[in-house]
């Protein structure tokens, strides 16, 4: 990636519904020239798509937490397609440590929390173990990758 792109990934990453000629401003680029490197950033997976950012409390969702999984060996496949088809979990990472994955979810409230985790999560294909952490606040949401990567390739070299 060239300083144009990390300029443009940068821009996006603030505002995803700019024009194509406002973004072109922002860069330094006329319309066309700008389309054509967006497209190939979104070619090269750089670029996974746009979408809304919806606030959970706006949408009754006032509870997040954070749930540490531990499952027998045998289920890795069985519990991964339960949690993509899972509504509740918006996040879920295989990690290292005590626990093999991290799930992200939004409850309405802490009584609905306890019942996701006794009557939904605990019961999903080879779960023995589930540890969770309730967030109080969140300090910060989607930090900004394009500004990081950038310096750490600046570092690299």
């Amino acid at each position: 990636m060239d300083r144009l792109d990390w300029k443009i990934v940068a821009a996006l990453e603030q505002d995803g519904r700019q024009s194509f000629a406002e973004l072109g401003e922002t860069v330094g680029l006329s319309k066309s020239p700008c389309w054509s490197r967006v497209r190939s950033l979104e070619g090269l997976g750089i670029i996974r798509g746009y979408a809304a950012s919806l606030d959970p409390a706006a949408l009754g969702l006032d509870v997040q937490s954070f749930v540490e999984v531990r499952i027998s060996l045998d289920a890795h496949s069985e519990f991964e397609a339960a949690v993509i088809a899972h509504p509740a979990v918006v996040e879920c990472h295989t990690t290292a440590g005590d626990s093999d994955y991290m799930l992200k979810i939004f409850a309405r409230s802490v009584d609905h929390l306890d019942e996701l985790l006794r009557y939904d999560l605990a019961k999903l294909p080879g779960v023995h173990r589930l540890s969770t952490v309730v967030c109080l606040k969140t300090i910060k949401q989607r930090g900004h990758l394009a500004e990081w990567a950038r310096t750490t390739e600046r570092q690299r070299r």
